[in-house]
């Protein structure tokens, strides 16, 4: 307990995993191993369940442990979060997403998206926590222009791993009807698919990126009509991966679809509150050209916590 107080305070340091070779693009210059780190829904939880089920699982030190390990033996790690961080414990009730954001940062997130209940303090009790945050939001169909949000928001970010160029944008889910109307305000929802279809052409086209990653709050996928995941990789091109969130969905491995030109673009989401890491390995290869899928997934709980 000692070890976790220390990490809320100052940083951090545990948890889970799940790892693929997929099929991609190849980098251009030698080959190179790139490993995506991602997490969804942590609704602000910042220690183990205590209880039920999932007791002794997740927290937010142990995550971090987990994190500092992998990055010590990889040399190209990309750390992603697809929102919600907000909601769900006491934590945020007091602090309104100043932990939250603060621990983010000591684990040197690299980029996440907006979720549904990071509204629920409203536009100004976001933007009053955007401070602590030493990383930047990607949002690219959220049009905050008539809010106190302008301008305060990317579509995208370009990241150099190496010779690689990846590509990463976000996309977020409807908020009319989820979300009051008084929390965000004049924030103009615009369509996914036509968003995703522009950025991901821009990064695969324009910026030359060798991977294109959508972080999105959109859900895995429902039995209704409803966008989500699947739905907007089938409705795209240029995407190689989307990692989702909002449907608390736990995927054992990532799921694939084919896109509108009959490509395949890997889906992945890993629940809910921290109990998982997402950990998918691209291996990028010019000698021979090969593209075919490789691979396997691993559900790994809180391993620190069953020792």
């Amino acid at each position: 307990m000692s070890n976790r107080r220390k990490f809320i305070k100052q940083s951090g340091l545990g948890a889970i995993g799940l790892s693929l070779l997929p099929q991609i693009s190849f980098g251009k210059n030698k080959n190179i191993k790139l490993t995506i780190l991602h997490t969804n829904d942590m609704h602000s939880h910042i220690h183990p369940f205590t209880s039920g089920r999932n007791k002794g699982l997740g927290g937010m030190a142990e995550r971090a442990a987990l994190i500092k390990k992998i990055r010590n033996q990889e040399e190209h790690v990309l750390l992603l979060d697809a929102g919600d961080i907000f909601q769900g414990t006491p934590y945020f009730n007091f602090y309104g997403g100043e932990l939250e954001f603060k621990l983010m940062s000591e684990m040197k997130y690299d980029a996440v998206t907006l979720g549904n209940h990071d509204f629920d303090n409203g536009l100004k009790g976001l933007k009053e926590q955007l401070p602590h945050a030493n990383f930047p939001f990607l949002i690219a169909n959220y049009d905050f222009s008539d809010t106190i949000l302008k301008d305060t928001f990317k579509p995208y970010k370009v990241f150099r791993k190496g010779d690689l160029k990846i590509g990463v944008f976000g996309i977020g889910i409807e908020l009319d009807g989820l979300v009051p109307k008084k929390l965000y305000q004049n924030t103009v929802y615009q369509d996914p698919i036509i968003s995703a279809n522009h950025y991901a052409t821009l990064l695969k086209q324009k910026e030359k990126c060798d991977l294109v990653v959508c972080i999105s709050h959109l859900g895995f996928k429902y039995k209704s009509n409803k966008l989500s995941d699947m739905v907007l990789a089938s409705q795209t091109r240029d995407i190689d991966l989307i990692i989702g969130g909002h449907t608390h969905t736990f995927l054992k491995k990532p799921a694939k679809q084919l896109n509108l030109d009959g490509k395949q673009v890997l889906i992945n989401q890993v629940g809910w509150a921290g109990i998982n890491i997402g950990k998918i390995d691209f291996y990028f290869n010019q000698i021979d050209g090969d593209k075919k899928v490789f691979g396997r997934s691993i559900f790994v709980k809180n391993s620190l916590k069953r020792a």
